[in-house]
Parts: structure tokens; C-alpha cells; sequence
């Protein structure tokens, strides 16, 4: 395992998911988003260059298998979604919410420690 691309890939999908969460959701919030919305779309590009890299550097990570960055690739979105689900919208964590956040968590930790 590739300790350092493991974490850009995570990194970068960090930074593609924040950015496609107020791609998606800045409508909902903001006058700007709502009116803007070709804008918005002209970000596909550089965010499908985030998700590409993110999923090049999660398989160097994993020394060439694409299953894992898959994985972590979900569970990185579902988890950015989830904090700014709460924290911008106000709509909290439920039960369901959180049971998903902990499966989400436990694909990552069966792709990173099973061998």
C-alpha cells in the first residue's frame, strides 16, 4: 500500500465532493447559485479532473486495484455530504444518517486493513 497516494486520493476527493456539494446544493441557500446555474455547470470540467486524479492516486495507493478507491471515493462523499448537510442546511444527523456514516466508515476500514 502507497501511504502518500492513498492520501492525495483521499485529499482530492475531499476537494472535488466539498466543491460538488455546492454545485448541487448552493440552489437551495443562495440567490447567486440559484441564477447562475450555466456557471455552475462550466465546473464539471475541472471537478471531473478532481474525481479522475482522485481515482489515480486511490489505485497507486492500493498498488493497482480499482475496488478500494472506489469505496473510498463513496464513503468520502456520503461524509462531506452528511457535514454540510448539517452543518449549512441545518438538517442534522439522524439515526439513519448515522448508521450510513458508520457503514460508509466501515467499507474504507474493510479496503484499507483486510488483507
Amino acid at each position: 500500500m502507497n501511504i502518500k497516494a492513498l492520501i492525495a486520493g483521499v485529499g482530492v476527493f475531499i476537494l472535488a465532493h466539498v466543491i460538488t456539494w455546492f454545485q448541487l446544493n448552493g440552489q437551495f441557500f443562495s440567490e447567486w447559485f440559484k441564477k447562475n446555474t450555466f456557471i455552475l455547470a462550466l465546473f464539471g470540467i475541472p471537478l471531473s479532473y478532481l474525481y479522475i486524479y482522485g481515482t489515480k492516486y486511490c489505485y497507486e495507493g492500493f498498488n493497482g486495484v480499482i475496488w478500494p478507491g472506489r469505496f473510498i471515493g463513496f464513503a468520502v462523499g456520503m461524509v462531506v455530504f452528511a457535514l454540510f448537510a448539517s452543518t449549512v442546511m441545518n438538517e442534522g444527523i439522524t439515526m439513519k444518517t448515522g448508521v450510513s456514516l458508520l457503514l460508509a466508515t466501515a467499507l474504507v476500514a474493510v479496503q484499507i486493513f483486510w488483507k
